[in-house]
């Protein structure tokens, strides 16, 4: 109950009250009073009293009185203020309540992936001090890129797209970087701030060294490989209107850019820009939200786009401009498929002596294989036993230099066996191959060719990423092999020749995408051959040579490939010409998951709209990870407004706790289904 009299501070000035909120699936404010020194205020970090502990909460708004209903003294006060300054605003705080009702989490949720969670603001600067404010000449324009470039600027005045969007669609090596930069200047020199998003930051350093050559100062880079508190500084200096060009991964699309005019996301299609923790966000659909809000321009760009832009494209709410060929004297490559059926061995005849010939041309190599580890598989022939991880629904991936069989979802590892665990049989063992096997292999059959490997086991220290693409670059390393680091966003004039060592990695995954991945990664690692030469070659190394995922890549036919895929999801009713909603449910007991997605289940059926429907209740395809049972629910529907109405009323409903220690995970359209 609310107290007859207010309440009072210690110097008999009426009591302060402040809206926080927390990092926790709860979509509501507590009501806290301020503190002594009244220097909490909206915008700021503070520290309080949560349950039982000392909690970070983000002050949202003030109060004269506490909420009806709330006794006065019940209420706790701030403990201690985290920041001097507030680090976000009403418009931050606009953008945080949009992704919590879009992406159906909490407002504190949404803060918290938003904002650095640095505590102080250390010296840093993301780029050298040396630099000009603008060091670089901008490179001469095709007439391609001249068209495209004065569809961007004139767009925005003209109005030559009513939503602002704009996809530049174009082979690798077209110029797509050099027309993004290009926009950006211009929006700098109309007064307005750009954000230039990339798939990952440690990938794509050549994009972030590009930009601090050409912009300097002006430009700075948030990511998470740096320090909370470089990134807090970063956050203050672009939200001060210091920097006016932020370039980063997914989480730089919330960036509190000053009188924004542009959003770029390069490579649109890589499934890195959509979050994989709670909030589910997908930057591109964020990068729209915020550009239709401050009246700005999206462009987008890529070789592959993703199957959903390629239809926005068609229908109309995407301008496409194209750039359809190579600037710098190269032509799309040579690619031949290769079947493994018969080969022996990781490398197909074929593939050894097109290395041989590059190498005595003086030419580089790139090997791609999107599987890590010297071998993945452990199989008896005799009983048939697997080993498997003993917390998830996995098979262990053995990596040699180690001596250990690893799950590459939880960390588990063990010696591998001698001989079959089940049955003794000796005719047991690892099958299929992974980068330690192609090294192994690369090796012993080029001995004279110097050889570097690129992927997660191998990139031990801090630089060390660089460091080999610095040596691939001046012609130090002969043959480059690795997973999907060595396939987007690099730019080398000597490599002549990419094998993809086998290209069905991921076509066997029990999802609807798996198709479009796998085309979209070969095309993008074709990319890599012969981009300042007419005789660049990729042979793509296949057990399903016939696949037509495989088939239209090799063919380098985006446009025929995206007209079956897309016939393939209408007539199936899966996106683009659906939307889907995904609970997830886990908990370390099996029943215990089960009860908790059967009552979701029982509560959607009778909240769908009549033009939706429910996938499941099922196993997940990984059923099992770190020990954790998982069960999913899809809600199925040809619009998002009416799922999103029957999945809050779910959400309501269901009531969390009744079933234990059950987690429940939200994903509003999720990329994977696994």
């Amino acid at each position: 109950m609310p107290s007859s009299s207010p309440a009072m501070e210690q110097d008999g000035s009426p009591a302060g009250y402040l809206d926080i909120v927390f990092d926790i699936p709860l979509n509501r404010p507590f009501t806290y009073l301020k503190d002594a020194g009244g220097v909490a205020a909206p915008g700021k970090r503070v520290m309080v009293p949560f349950g039982k502990r000392e909690t970070l909460g983000y002050v949202t708004g003030r109060r004269e009185a506490p909420p009806a209903g709330v006794d006065p003294g019940n209420i706790k006060a701030v403990r201690r203020v985290v920041d001097k300054e507030p680090v976000f605003d009403e418009e931050d705080l606009a953008l945080a309540r949009w992704v919590s009702g879009y992406y159906l989490c909490g407002l504190g949720e949404a803060l918290s992936a938003m904002i650095p969670s640095g505590r102080r603001a250390a010296a840093f600067s993301a780029f050298s001090d040396e630099v000009e404010e603008i060091a670089e000449n901008a490179l001469e324009l095709s007439d391609e890129q001249r068209r495209a470039l004065e569809a961007l600027t004139g767009g925005e005045a003209s109005g030559v797209s009513a939503a602002g969007r704009f996809y530049i669609y174009g082979i690798t090596g077209s110029g797509k970087t050099e027309v993004f930069l290009r926009a950006a200047e211009y929006m700098l020199n109309a007064g307005k701030s750009v954000i230039y998003l990339v798939p990952e930051i440690s990938l794509t350093h050549q994009t972030a060294e590009a930009i601090g050559r050409r912009f300097g100062r002006a430009a700075a880079t948030i990511h998470s490989g740096m320090s909370p508190s470089a990134r807090l500084h970063e956050w203050f200096r672009i939200r001060r209107g210091e920097v006016r060009i932020v370039v980063g991964p997914r989480s730089a699309v919330f960036a509190p850019a000053r009188n924004l005019g542009l959003i770029i996301i390069d490579e649109e299609q890589d499934g890195s820009y959509k979050s994989g923790n709670t909030p589910r966000y997908h930057a591109r659909q964020v990068a729209m939200y915020r550009t239709a809000r401050e009246k700005a321009l999206l462009v987008m760009g890529s070789a592959t786009p993703s199957a959903e832009a390629w239809k926005f494209i068609a229908d109309g709410g995407i301008v496409r401009l194209d750039l359809s060929r190579r600037l710098s004297g190269g032509t799309p490559p040579e690619v031949i498929p290769i079947s493994l059926e018969r080969t022996d061995g990781c490398l197909s005849r074929e593939l050894q002596e097109e290395i041989r010939k590059t190498a005595a041309l003086g030419r580089q190599t790139i090997l791609f294989l999107n599987r890590r580890g010297f071998a993945y598989f452990y199989h008896c022939r005799d009983c048939g036993y697997e080993l498997s991880c003993r917390h998830c629904s996995v098979s262990l991936t053995y990596h040699k230099d180690r001596g250990r069989a690893v799950c590459h979802y939880c960390g588990y590892s063990v010696t591998p066996p001698r001989a079959c665990p089940q049955c003794g049989s000796l005719e047991a063992g690892f099958t299929g191959f992974g980068t330690e096997m192609i090294e192994e292999e690369t090796a012993r059959t080029f001995p004279d060719l110097r050889i570097a490997r690129i992927d997660a086991d191998s990139l031990g220290k801090k630089g060390s990423l660089k460091e080999i693409l610095d040596r691939f670059r001046a012609g130090e390393i002969d043959l480059l092999l690795g997973t999907q680091m060595v396939a987007k966003g690099l730019n080398f004039p000597g490599v002549r020749l990419v094998g993809v060592v086998l290209a069905d990695t991921g076509l066997h995954l029990p999802d609807f995408r798996a198709a479009e991945r796998t085309f979209s990664l070969i095309v993008q690692v074709a990319g890599r051959a012969g981009r300042y030469f007419p005789d660049g070659k990729v042979i793509v190394q296949t057990l399903r040579p016939r696949e037509p995922a495989i088939t239209r890549s090799c063919a380098l036919d985006v446009e025929g490939f995206f007209a079956a895929e897309l016939a393939q999801r209408q007539a199936l009713g899966f996106p683009p010409y659906s939307r889907l909603i995904r609970f997830t449910v886990r908990s370390r007991d099996a029943l215990k998951a089960d009860k908790a997605v059967n009552r979701i289940a029982f509560l959607a059926r009778s909240l769908l709209p009549p033009d939706a429907d429910m996938l499941g209740p099922a196993e997940c395809p990984i059923g099992v990870i770190a020990g954790n049972h998982r069960r999913q629910l899809l809600l199925r529907g040809p619009a998002m407004g009416p799922l999103h109405g029957a999945a809050r009323a779910i959400l309501t409903r269901y009531e969390r706790g009744k079933d234990g220690r059950v987690y429940l995970e939200v994903d509003v359209d999720p990329v994977s289904l696994l």
